[in-house]
């Protein structure tokens, strides 16, 4: 870590997922997203390791859930995607999260692909002191790509575990998790969990 104008600047991926420092997000890991990604075995098994490594290392754990506003609330576009995703007619369990927090984990209901719109997430981590976000789930190219580009934009130190992250759509998942390494750190759990030991 140097020093520069007052300002700590974190050179090393060890000093960016600093656990004193560092919050685990795990974006929009419910039921009828899990169930169509490309890779949900594999992705399962590398995202209950960094959860589980991130709660063993007392880092915070927020889960993101999709959360429809009432539709006299919800904007005209949002109201267009829903009806051609038919989301009225998914069930109520479908938009259940397949994992399920634990006593100090935080869910927050959102309505947008970034974790900073219409929710108080901003306000809580800079409380909390936390510079730097990992970001895990569902979908790439959507969400998690949206609000770690936002994190950045907001000052945050974000990374992005490759092997956490997953889509419906392989080649987009892959193309995002290009765009995103040309700008933020983009590592593998296995590299997180020897940070998180």
């Amino acid at each position: 870590m140097e020093v520069e104008n007052n300002k700590k600047i974190y050179s090393s991926i060890e000093d960016i997922l600093d656990r004193r420092h560092s919050a685990l997000v795990v974006w929009d890991v419910q039921n009828m997203l899990l169930d169509r990604i490309f890779n949900k075995d594999e992705f399962k098994g590398k995202l209950n390791a960094a959860v589980s490594a991130a709660r063993k290392s007392d880092v915070p754990v927020f889960f993101t859930k999709i959360t429809p506003l009432p539709d006299r609330y919800e904007s005209r576009v949002r109201l267009s995607s829903a009806r051609r995703w038919n989301m009225s007619k998914i069930p109520a369990e479908a938009f259940e999260l397949a994992i399920v927090p634990e006593k100090n984990d935080v869910v927050l209901n959102k309505n947008t692909a970034s974790i900073f719109i219409g929710t108080n997430f901003e306000m809580m981590v800079r409380n909390a002191g936390i510079e730097s976000l990992v970001f895990t789930g569902i979908a790439t190219e959507i969400g998690v790509e949206s609000s770690a580009r936002d994190a950045l934009n907001r000052g945050f130190f974000p990374v992005v575990a490759q092997d956490a992250v997953s889509s419906a759509d392989k080649d987009a998942h892959e193309r995002s998790l290009a765009n995103m390494k040309n700008m933020l750190s983009v590592i593998s759990v296995e590299e997180l969990l020897k940070v998180w030991k």
